[in-house]
């Protein structure tokens, strides 16, 4: 996906440099003079268009890709701080609820994930989607499914009175997603009029256009179809949203036929909140608002408490000591000594490092700006409610006075050597005589082309450098341990910062593993060193969670006859939503939500295990499917259930975990024969796992679960569904496999169900089952599963997103969020039983799968969807992907026989098969002869 943004001059260089590899386009609006958001949106495509050197008509250019457009190349008059990068790259601090975000934030990183959500979710002909700069929008739950048209809006409901200063969007109550007419900022009264027969949105600055309307809006701004360009060399003047917008919909306020004929659509974003970070008050006021947004302390990880909630200094070396008289002051990049007396209402930027005595009036704001070559600074000083002016500027009477100010020589520059303490204060208390004390004065318009961006960011990073190594060092109470470590382990290796000193023992045990996992990043560069951090993390993880099941020590107890034989059985899971979710780390933080149903292959369930006694002393372990046996004796034998090229891991762990280990029995013996003849007799073990490894289907946890129910049953362990499944967690980490607890409650449970788990050391998930009938029914024979003979072991993918996870990697993060969310959205669609809603669902989570692991989607399974892609609605590989059993919905049940056919005469490999499956009503089921 393409990135186009508007920013103001200066900056474009700098930022094709500084953001180089990160998919960014950026450009200017034209220097002849305005052209609107309108003719700034095709402005930008066609830059971006002659940037690929492409002969290409611009209606054969737009279809092509994903692109999202935002503008950030104001003026910036009512936030001049962050006039000279644009308000998109306005540096954000870090949020004391939420994991994942770097200390290097901007707006923009706040903004995307939103976007790209919308633009990935929405239907292939909109592919563009255009945003505003200075809003933030936050939504928290999942996005309505977009339909397909020329134009859709996102919109938020709001309050008559607010809703008078937007942009406001009518549609009838007789069908609320169809627009009718949009006003430009109606009055409170016009609302009143209006609401008894329709419903009314703000617009939000969020739309997504197709071609079909791009190339109109093309068109309103000049260009000329002929000569592939703009009639007047630039785009003529056009609004977005006062022209191009109100003559959309089916009664329009504006007449235009070519944009009346378009097809709109407006989406209200549920549990939508709308930032503005349009002016100075505002900046403060929403950083506020999103940092006092979960008041829940359980949920918040940074404990130190500030006099004020709307103080906040970044990228800055403050020691100013706050009270509770100081209150909306903004730091950034800045040297504050103590000396300095600060009041409320400050925006303060860019102050080199100092030792002054300065005082501040209240609503004071001032900023030192890098200018030229010569290391000149522009010292700026300016009022917190009318940045426009200077501070003690003349009356404002209209907007004539905001442009003639703006382009007034009215801010000196000085030389570095010449910036001393009498001189700022004298400039803070006398912002209009500044006859005399500057080299030079300059407007704030010259500010934005004049501004020496690499020294502002150097400085920026200076500030961020220290911060970084002292919010590490005051882990207790800072948010180091929440930030993206991947980018903060880049931080301390480009500047080669020293390690912060060693966690103590007795930390939080997350916060531990946190730390040997950022410490591993920061030592990549030594292979040895890094792998020891790491293994230790997954060590720590490890010895944690086997540490609960010692918590309840067993005692097996011999509980058959002795010619009896206990036989347990387990159908396999299908995944079809927020697989990942369940693995720890994430689900100790964040909790898991999975959405799997239990099924049988073949009429059988497919994982069986067999125990009976034997009159030997001993525990002697069948495979019937691998044709292989093994004897133990002893206690050392058992606990080697790690022992490479072992096909009897699982089965050893399990007894060691039902108490035939000291490690985990109530009752301690000195040998394994003692503790069997204690027990009774001896046990023999026999395993059927009639699946291919590596199928996706869960079947190493799902064997675990059946060969410790059995035991269960075996020994008097009394263990319910349940604990099976917690113990088979505690296996899965005694094997070093890692993994969650989704595939064991998948086939241990029978059905369709939700399994949600709150956060914390002991999950336990809750089960809330969903109807079957959709996959009983006949349309069940539409949903196909598909053995692609492809196999892939779990455990090589887990290790690299487990690390992610460790790391609080933003991208790992966000993506399992919105997996949270898809897998309830799923169950939802049961509940429904919208079977077509189902297959969507779970088209969606198949690429949720993709964007955590690019791997997911082989080659070769592509070429299998290719051959199959013009009858299914969706398909998923499942388990973790690459390889195994995959699940197709087909548009009916013609086109299911048609994939079959395709299939059996086109297979991939010599092992690839259809398997015929049904829905297991009871799961994990034990019974005796």
């Amino acid at each position: 996906m393409k990135k186009l943004l508007t920013v103001p001059p200066a900056f474009k260089h700098f930022g094709e440099e500084y953001f180089a590899g990160d998919n960014y386009f950026f450009s200017t609006d034209p220097k002849e003079g305005k052209v609107g958001s309108g003719g700034g949106t095709v402005n930008l495509l066609y830059e971006a268009s002659k940037l690929e050197n492409t002969n290409e008509k611009i209606g054969d250019w737009l279809p092509k890709e994903k692109r999202l457009i935002i503008h950030a190349g104001g003026q910036s008059r009512r936030l001049p701080a962050y006039a000279a990068v644009g308000k998109v790259f306005t540096p954000m601090p870090i949020f004391r609820w939420k994991r994942g975000q770097r200390i290097d934030q901007t707006l923009i990183d706040l903004q995307l994930p939103l976007y790209e959500k919308i633009l990935n979710s929405a239907p292939k002909n909109l592919n563009h989607l255009v945003a505003s700069g200075d809003v933030l929008i936050r939504t928290e739950a999942s996005l309505p499914q977009i339909p397909d048209a020329d134009v859709i809006c996102f919109v938020l409901s709001e309050q008559a009175e607010k809703a008078s200063n937007f942009g406001v969007f009518f549609s009838s109550k007789d069908s609320p997603q169809e627009l009718d007419f949009t006003l430009q900022k109606p009055s409170a009264q016009k609302l009143q009029e209006l609401q008894p027969d329709y419903l009314f949105y703000i617009d939000v600055g969020i739309w997504l256009l197709s071609p079909k309307a791009l190339e109109v809006m093309f068109e309103r701004s000049g260009w000329n179809k002929e000569s592939n360009s703009f009639t007047n060399g630039i785009p003529s003047f056009y609004d977005m949203y006062t022209e191009f917008g109100q003559a959309l919909g089916k009664n329009p306020t504006l007449k235009d036929d070519a944009i009346n004929h378009l097809k709109v659509a407006i989406i209200p974003l549920p549990k939508g909140e709308f930032y503005h970070f349009g002016n100075t008050a505002e900046l403060i006021e929403s950083t506020n608002r999103l940092q006092n947004l979960v008041k829940d302390q359980e949920k918040i990880w940074h404990n130190k408490i500030k006099p004020s909630p709307d103080l906040f200094t970044q990228n800055s070396i403050t020691k100013n000591d706050f009270t509770n008289q100081n209150n909306s002051i903004w730091i950034e990049n800045s040297h504050i000594p103590s000396t300095w007396k600060l009041r409320s209402k400050h925006i303060i930027t860019g102050v080199p490092e100092n030792n002054w005595i300065l005082d501040l009036p209240e609503e004071t704001c001032l900023d030192f700006i890098p200018v030229g070559n010569n290391n000149e600074w522009c010292i700026r000083v300016y009022s917190f409610y009318a940045p426009q002016l200077p501070k003690r500027g003349i009356a404002i009477d209209n907007q004539n006075t905001y442009t003639d100010w703006f382009n007034e020589p009215v801010y000196p520059v000085f030389n570095a050597n010449d910036l001393n303490e009498s001189l700022v204060q004298y400039i803070i208390d006398n912002p209009n005589d500044y006859a005399n004390k500057g080299n030079r004065l300059i407007c704030a318009a010259d500010i934005a082309n004049d501004v020496n961006l690499h020294r502002q960011y150097a400085q920026r990073n200076t500030f961020l450098k220290s911060n970084v190594q002292s919010m590490a060092a005051n882990w207790k109470q800072s948010v180091f341990y929440q930030l993206d470590l991947k980018n903060a382990a880049e931080i301390y290796k480009r500047d080669d910062l020293a390690l912060p000193p060693a966690l103590p023992e007795n930390a939080p045990l997350l916060t531990r593993l946190h730390d040997q996992m950022f410490r591993s990043e920061v030592s990549a560069p030594n292979a040895e060193l890094a792998s020891a951090y790491e293994a230790k993390a997954f060590g720590l993880l490890r010895e944690t969670i086997v540490e609960t099941a010692k918590t309840e020590l067993v005692e097996p107890r011999l509980d058959v006859m002795s010619d009896q034989i206990v036989w347990g059985r387990s159908p396999i899971r299908l995944d079809l939503a927020g697989g990942w979710t369940d693995t720890p780390p994430n689900c100790l933080i964040n909790g898991g939500k999975v959405l799997n149903l239990a099924v049988e292959l073949n009429g059988q369930p497919p994982l069986q295990v067999f125990i009976k006694p034997s009159t030997e002393y001993s525990i002697t372990l069948r495979s019937i499917d691998l044709g292989v046996k093994e004897d133990v004796t002893t206690f050392e034998q058992l606990n080697d259930y790690n022992a490479i090229g072992s096909a009897f891991c699982i089965p050893k762990a399990a007894l060691c975990l039902a108490g035939f280990s000291p490690e985990f029995s109530a009752t301690k013996f000195n040998s394994l024969k003692d503790q069997l003849k204690a027990f009774g007799m001896g046990i023999e073990i026999s395993l059927l796992a009639a699946i291919p490894k590596g199928s996706g289907l869960g079947t190493s946890s799902i064997l675990a679960s059946t060969v410790l129910g059995t035991l269960s049953n075996f020994c008097n362990l009394k263990w319910d569904k349940y604990t099976i499944c917690d113990r088979t967690l505690v296996l899965e980490q005694m094997l070093t496999s890692g993994g969650g607890w989704q595939d064991q409650y998948g086939g241990v449970f029978g059905g369709i169900k939700l399994l949600e788990s709150k956060p914390g050391l002991f999950q336990k998930p809750t089960v809330r089952w969903a109807p079957e009938f959709i996959l009983n029914g006949p349309a069940a024979g539409s949903v196909l599963l598909y053995y692609t003979g492809i196999t892939r072991v779990a455990k090589n993918i887990l290790a690299e997103i487990v690390k992610g996870m460790f790391l609080n990697g933003n991208k790992y993060l966000s993506i399992l969020e919105e997996m949270n969310d898809h897998a309830v959205k799923t169950y939802e669609a049961f509940q429904y039983g919208d079977l077509q809603q189902v297959a969507i669902a779970t088209g969606i989570s198949w690429q949720l799968n993709q964007n955590l692991d690019s791997g997911t989607n082989t080659a070769e399974t592509q070429a299998i969807i290719n051959l199959i892609s013009d009858y299914i609605i969706s398909c998923k590989l499942l388990g973790a992907g690459g390889g195994g059993y995959m699940l197709i919905f087909a548009k009916d049940l013609e086109a299911a026989a048609r994939i079959r056919s395709t299939l059996n005469s086109k297979p991939l490999n010599n092992r690839a098969r259809f398997v015929d499956w049904s829905i297991s009503p009871h799961g994990f089921k034990v019974s005796r002869s």
